[in-house]
């Protein structure tokens, strides 16, 4: 499933719930653009699954149409589809990394992110008995699966073997700012979404499991 197309369902969705939602409420929602969310706005309005009236002079009201209904069902279904088979390639590309990792008694993985992709990697962890050493993201505090959210500053004074980088969409981006904050990158372990569906290792990671065994 493309990006375009999950955040296709996410404005849907978001219309659905609240019809006087905002354009900046659903771009914060989002976590994109203003004008990136007008485009959406526009490119759903000239598809006819939403259509935008007019209650006040500065004032906008989003409807989701029929076949706006219909496309969100379809997209609904895709986006279950894809999230079971990215669930999937997660954990097998995951265990393939971690087992050598594992074997060699290198166990001390700490996760880069909160999202999604950071539960799945959580849970792949677990399945090789593995609890994560530290939880790290560019927006520090809070707590994430029970544990303290740390700043990547904080990672000089962390002990760790490897750090999974928990993105689907930028990790490559991530991987060289913890690059630069000099984390080595043989000690990365990048999710890539590659073609769609298909989710695979950083060669560097694949690489580095290979040192250690």
């Amino acid at each position: 499933m493309k990006l375009e197309e999950r955040r296709e369902l996410a404005v849907l969705e978001a219309i659905e719930q609240d019809e006087q939602i905002t354009q900046r409420s659903l771009a914060s929602s989002l976590g994109i653009a203003l004008g990136l969310t007008n485009l959406y706005l526009k490119r759903l309005v000239r598809k006819g699954y939403i259509k935008c009236v007019n209650v006040r002079s500065n004032r906008l009201l989003y409807l989701i149409t029929p076949n706006g209904i219909v496309e969100k069902s379809r997209l609904t279904y895709e986006f279950i589809d894809y999230s079971l088979d990215l669930y999937r390639g997660v954990r097998q590309n995951l265990r393939a990394v971690l087992e050598p990792l594992v074997n060699a008694g290198l166990t001390n993985i700490a996760i880069h992110g909160t999202g999604e992709a950071a539960e799945l990697a959580y849970l792949s962890l677990r399945e090789q008995g593995i609890e994560p050493g530290a939880i790290f993201d560019g927006v520090p505090g809070g707590r994430f699966l029970g544990m303290t959210i740390q700043s990547i500053d904080d990672l000089d004074t962390t002990n760790y073997d490897r750090i999974i980088v928990a993105s689907l969409d930028n990790g490559e981006t991530i991987r060289d700012e913890l690059v630069r904050c000099g984390v080595e990158k043989d000690r990365i372990l990048l999710l890539l979404n590659k073609l769609g569906k298909t989710v695979a290792i950083s060669t560097e990671g694949r690489e580095s499991a290979r040192k250690n065994t």
